[in-house]
């Protein structure tokens, strides 16, 4: 069996593997774990080599953050890297293979480069070419990327923003050097203004390539050919009444009973001042929503269906959409927004009809960081907080809805014990302030403290106990990213030498 085969006999291995896990009912997610970054999140992509599955964080400052995660959702820092001149963010990660050589692809945003990275057998990255906007690519404010793997080569496109916008197409060699194939400059017919989204369809033998313009709010579709060169088929633009495409933002896709989708996402203009780098300054808001596009054999978007934002969900701002299919009927869509904070996860069916389910608010804003993975038979999503002062990589598991807490209130309590050469001023500003966070964080339903008075003798030297009530998870999430509870822990944290902490679910 010769090389193409194989690889394409793998990859339809893997995504009939995807497919047919079980359905999970009434999914919802909960959080597994955490751990700190070098600077806040704007990019999270994964990766499997071995049998380890690796994360790769990008945020502002050049950096790239690599992490482990196991089967219980537990993330282990590996290492971190820079970009070059120290510059970034690093944005459009994406870790594929090449003839056998597993490659990171980073945009580098303030640096208007693409760097490539090997991936080594931990996981840890070595750079080995980097290219540089020229007057024939249009690599500027690069923002996403996308592997295309055709029959004898693999294409790196690549999408940018704001002074010189268009889609680039290069030829991945097999050392990860790149040679420029093709650019088109953004005009007024086309959708390549801001992409910050892309996605491919295979259909019937045949490659096509989709992009999302946030400046000049449209779709559009490319037909790829087998040389890396591409060309424009159908763009769909912006209304004011079923289309929902005014800072198109991330753009995905799937396969579902025989058909094939686009799903776009936008956070609107109205979500940044007029007077930014918004190009068109007109733009009527009319709500958010979410867009389902079918594609037809000619590889066209063709308007097909939207899930509207309401009071029951939550798309306020949507900036990463991920979808993991469990089942050859049916997809979990999980979105990220900036304005919601949030993951809203949905159900798209074969008809291509997205159905909301439960979300979570996360109590931090996604930016572009939000991977989907699946581990064994568990399904996860790890995402990571664009806030400069959060710097923290989350994964949450998709699991069934626990209906055991219907009903009930989450107690969350927090057992200190301060060092001892700690003075009585220092631990009465530190109980003030941790009193205080009442006052600050409006999903706090109550909370009280006390010092210990248990005779006992088994209190292990925890002298201060707080019992902080939630309604509901949603609120301990937004309690525990919350900027006033990051700013106690950097307070008091310092002052202590040991910290207990139990949650439980209970009747009011």
């Amino acid at each position: 069996m010769n090389k193409i085969k194989k690889n394409i006999l793998l990859g339809f291995l893997l995504l009939s593997t995807i497919c047919i896990a079980q359905t999970i009912d009434n999914p919802i997610l909960q959080r597994q774990d955490f751990k700190n970054t070098t600077n806040n999140t704007v990019t999270v992509t994964n990766y499997k080599k071995g049998n380890t599955n690796y994360l790769y964080v990008g945020g502002d400052g050049g950096t790239i953050d690599v992490f482990s995660i196991d089967k219980a959702g537990t993330l282990t820092a590996v290492s971190n890297h820079k970009l070059t001149n120290d510059k970034g963010p690093a944005r459009g990660l994406v870790a594929d293979s090449v003839d056998g050589t597993d490659y990171l692809f980073v945009g580098n945003k303030g640096a208007n480069a693409v760097e490539v990275f090997k991936i080594q057998n931990d996981g840890s990255l070595n750079r080995v070419f980097v290219v540089n906007d020229t007057d024939q690519t249009h690599l500027g404010v690069v923002i996403t990327l996308q592997v295309v793997h055709m029959k004898q080569s693999s294409y790196l496109f690549v999408g940018g923003l704001e002074d010189n916008p268009g889609l680039s197409s290069f030829k991945i060699n097999s050392n990860g050097s790149l040679t420029h194939i093709q650019s088109q400059k953004d005009d007024d017919k086309i959708h390549t203004d801001g992409i910050i989204g892309m996605f491919t369809h295979k259909i019937k033998g045949k490659t096509f390539l989709y992009t999302g313009g946030f400046q000049d709010n449209g779709v559009s579709s490319f037909r790829v050919y087998e040389n890396g060169t591409f060309k424009n088929i159908n763009n769909i633009d912006d209304n004011t009444t079923d289309r929902y495409l005014t800072g198109t933002y991330p753009v995905t896709g799937i396969t579902l009973g025989g058909n094939h989708y686009v799903v776009v996402g936008h956070r609107h203009h109205k979500y940044y001042k007029r007077g930014n780098f918004i190009k068109k300054k007109d733009f009527v808001y009319h709500g958010d929503a979410v867009s389902v596009f079918k594609i037809n054999n000619k590889g066209a978007l063709i308007p097909h269906s939207t899930l509207i934002d309401d009071d029951k969900t939550m798309l306020s701002g949507q900036t990463r959409i991920e979808i993991l299919s469990i089942s050859d009927k049916e997809a979990i869509v999980a979105v990220g927004t900036r304005d919601d904070e949030s993951i809203q996860l949905c159900k798209l069916d074969a008809a291509g009809i997205l159905t909301p389910l439960h979300y979570l608010k996360t109590g931090y804003p996604i930016y572009y960081g939000l991977s989907s993975l699946k581990i064994d038979e568990n399904l996860f999503f790890v995402a990571g907080s664009v806030r400069f002062d959060t710097k923290k990589l989350v994964s949450y598991k998709v699991s069934p809805e626990n209906t055991n807490t219907n009903g009930k209130v989450l107690r969350h309590i927090v057992n200190l014990k301060f060092k001892e050469n700690i003075n009585e001023k220092e631990v009465s500003e530190a109980l003030s302030t941790f009193e205080n966070l009442k006052n600050k964080i409006p999903e706090i339903q109550n909370l009280e403290w006390g010092l210990n008075d248990s005779t006992e003798g088994h209190s292990k030297g925890f002298k201060y106990c707080f019992t902080i009530t939630f309604k509901d998870a949603h609120a301990r999430e937004v309690y525990l990213f919350h900027e006033a509870h990051l700013q106690l822990v950097s307070k008091v944290g310092p002052l202590l030498e040991d910290v207990f902490i139990m949650d439980y679910w209970t009747k009011e």
